[in-house]
């Protein structure tokens, strides 16, 4: 008998339906009629492309556990592997449907602005014998097609590409498999039907209608188009041999992730049992992997259709462009500036150009003697390796730990990790059995031979492209105490080992978890006498069995909290008794919720931090994370502040009830979507300050 996805005592959720529930946050906001048309097609999109990633990589760590030992539970809900699958498959399929309904109503709404993706049942003749010449003239030639048989084995299909298959049979009655590889990367996914039309109909669609005419031979019986997801869930650490090189290991393992076991099957069409039966044993997935779809297999031409309707302006959000911080002043030199007062940027809202303006002037200042930065994922042409590369072509002794198990940009960071040692950069690539996902860089000037540090501390990654999709916050201080811890965890880094204690930043694994229980306790203790006692906490996930106790453990003692967790959320608020005194809600909006605050505490003798780190076992005891505390009154207040108007969202949030569900902020308040309002703020402090320097 399966157990329940929710633990008895009500107070745990299974990671994995979390993280389901998560999805369907997004797939709301596809169905939410206070979006514009094209966004809402946007997150149908990025619905897709999440659960692609959690078949890859949840998904196929279930199945490998299921491997190892059928029996081994989970530590919240006591699920075993299998449970756990069974309870997410059955789940998957519902959402899918919701999925399916949805884009069936964007494209007909679509329709109202004259674009229309179409198949062969609503075409007339001329535009079939058109797509006809189309294809035999600028497709046929570059298929690749395979029939299966004694003497040909079934091909390796690629991880979330798109085939035809088509069932056929000769005269004797016998039945073979013809598979079309629909992904050729010279042939285009969307297809104009007739000139200027703003009608497109799907390359695989055309592959798959045309499928006869590519098996002459044959009588197709059946077709449909279908999509294998891969297992992506690979454990270089356990895997990696210290006598190899270890960038040319990475690049191996990308390798093999490209043809490791399938964990899904997607169908556009109804199969004959016997035929998907066929197909299963080919690829060796069981039966209840396979998933019928209505909608496209991949949705991510959406996109494409998306930039030929840039003129509308109303199937968009309105544009927003992230403002000059108004903690800068033009014309000053940034570290200067920063040596005077702690500074903090807030992305989207915020430009990062000052932190950029930041690296390329310490790459020519003369008294910087080195700039040292943790690297996790970078942008395909990114201005900060080039500011690094800068600076070591001017000498500077430039240390950059690339880390190249950066999930599914391990390519774009091994290209990186080659120019910058090009550069004369020393190029580091982590720890073994630890990842690196700290956001921290320190540039260190010589001073009169006394050393002054200037900390960068970030809670998301050195990316210009994401700064302006996500929430991210940047910390730039040149507080020696920040600087010293910095300099303690770069030096651990390079010599292959980790900071055991740091005075002022919190460093995984040994000294963040461990700290952020003592902060609990501290406000226990305050609750316990009577005194106010506060936590609030916003990060991405919460699935840390030893914090989330400590939590229930100062909910009972009166602690009020306050959680903001965009996705997962393994513990469950407002259960009597339990943790009557915790509140969650989760954001899910334009931009994607990245930044991590941990405040303990309330007014001055507060405790504030942005992190790298969310409260996931993974991040607090297996990797390298960093957490710095906010010791410049102002900041702290923009940052309290900033979590009390996320906390008080109620257009864009929802909130977990003690049953695990989660439902939309609903109140009589004034509305409040926080992201917006943050933009409105930056908008007016740009204004603001530009109206001052122009006096």
């Amino acid at each position: 008998m399966s157990k329940s996805a929710v633990c008895e005592k009500q107070v745990y959720m299974n990671r994995e339906i979390s993280w389901l529930k998560f999805n369907e946050r997004v797939l709301e906001e596809a169905e939410s009629e206070k979006n514009p048309l094209c966004e809402r097609l946007s997150f149908v999109s990025i619905y897709q492309s999440n659960l692609d990633e959690f078949f890859m990589v949840r998904v196929g760590s279930l199945i490998d556990q299921m491997l190892v030992d059928k029996n081994i539970r989970e530590n919240k809900t006591d699920m075993t592997a299998g449970e756990q699958l069974d309870a997410v498959l059955d789940r998957v399929h519902t959402l899918n449907e919701r999925k399916d309904i949805v884009y069936g109503k964007l494209m007909g709404r679509l329709e109202e602005h004259n674009v229309r993706i179409v198949n062969f049942r609503n075409i007339n003749k001329k535009e079939n014998e058109h797509l006809e010449e189309y294809f035999n003239s600028e497709i046929a030639p570059f298929l690749s097609p395979v029939i299966v048989g004694e003497r040909q084995p079934f091909p390796f299909l690629k991880n979330k590409d798109i085939y035809a298959a088509a069932v056929l049979e000769k005269k004797s009655g016998k039945k073979k498999i013809g598979i079309i590889p629909c992904g050729s990367g010279v042939i285009p996914r969307l297809i104009e039907v007739g000139k200027n039309s703003g009608t497109y109909i799907l390359s695989e669609e055309l592959i798959l209608h045309f499928a006869p005419q590519v098996f002459k031979e044959y009588t197709v019986k059946s077709k449909s188009l279908l999509r294998v997801t891969r297992n992506a869930d690979i454990d270089a650490d356990a895997l990696y041999d210290e006598d190899l090189d270890y960038r040319e290991f990475m690049a191996d393992i990308i390798r093999q992730r490209k043809r490791l076991s399938p964990v899904r099957l997607e169908l556009s069409r109804e199969l004959d049992e016997e035929i998907v039966e066929k197909l299963c044993g080919y690829m060796d997935i069981e039966r209840k992997y396979v998933f019928r779809n209505i909608s496209p297999l991949d949705l991510s031409f959406v996109f494409e259709l998306q930039d030929r309707l840039r003129q509308r302006a109303e199937l968009f959000y309105p544009k927003r462009i992230p403002q000059k911080s108004a903690q800068f002043i033009d014309g000053r030199p940034i570290l200067e500036q920063i040596k005077e007062k702690d500074k903090l940027l807030a992305y989207p809202f915020d430009s990062i150009k000052p932190f950029l303006n930041m690296l390329h002037e310490a790459a020519a200042d003369k008294d910087v003697v080195s700039i040292k930065m943790t690297l996790y994922r970078v942008a395909k042409n990114s201005e900060v390796v080039n500011a690094l590369i800068e600076a070591a072509e001017n000498g500077k002794n430039v240390l950059v730990l690339v880390e190249l198990k950066a999930r599914f940009d391990e390519e774009n960071n091994i290209e990186w990790s080659r120019r910058l040692e090009a550069a004369g950069c020393t190029v580091i690539y982590g720890l073994n059995g630890f990842k690196v996902h700290s956001k921290l860089c320190l540039i260190t000037k010589n001073i009169n031979g006394n050393p002054e540090y200037y900390t960068q501390i970030g809670t998301g990654n050195y990316n210009e492209k994401t700064s302006r999709i996500y929430t991210d916050l940047s910390l730039m201080t040149a507080d020696s105490t920040i600087g010293r811890n910095a300099n303690d965890v770069f030096n651990a880094l390079a010599s292959d080992t980790t900071v055991k204690t740091s005075e002022a930043l919190l460093v995984a694994p040994n000294c963040l978890q461990n700290k952020v229980i003592e902060m609990i306790d501290e406000q226990i203790a305050l609750a316990e006498k009577g005194e106010e006692a506060y936590i609030g906490v916003k990060i991405n996930s919460l699935t840390d069995k030893t914090i989330i106790d400590e939590l229930i453990k100062a909910s009972k003692a009166g602690v009020k909290i306050e959680l903001a967790v965009r996705g997962i959320c393994c513990l469950i608020p407002g259960v009597p008794g339990e943790t009557d005194n915790i509140r969650v809600i989760s954001v899910v909006g334009r931009f994607l919720e990245h930044s991590r605050i941990y405040i303990f505490g309330k007014g001055e003798a507060a405790k504030v931090y942005i992190a790298s780190a969310d409260f996931m076992t993974r991040n607090t005891l297996r990797r390298v994370e960093v957490a710095a505390p906010v010791y410049d009154d102002s900041i702290r207040e923009q940052i309290v502040y900033m979590f009390d108007r996320i906390m008080s969202d109620n257009v864009q949030a929802r909130e977990m009830k003690s049953d695990g569900n989660y439902v939309r902020v609903e109140n009589d308040n004034e509305k409040l979507n926080s992201q917006e309002h943050f933009y409105d703020k930056a908008y007016e402090q740009a204004q603001t300050a530009e109206m001052i320097s122009g006096n």
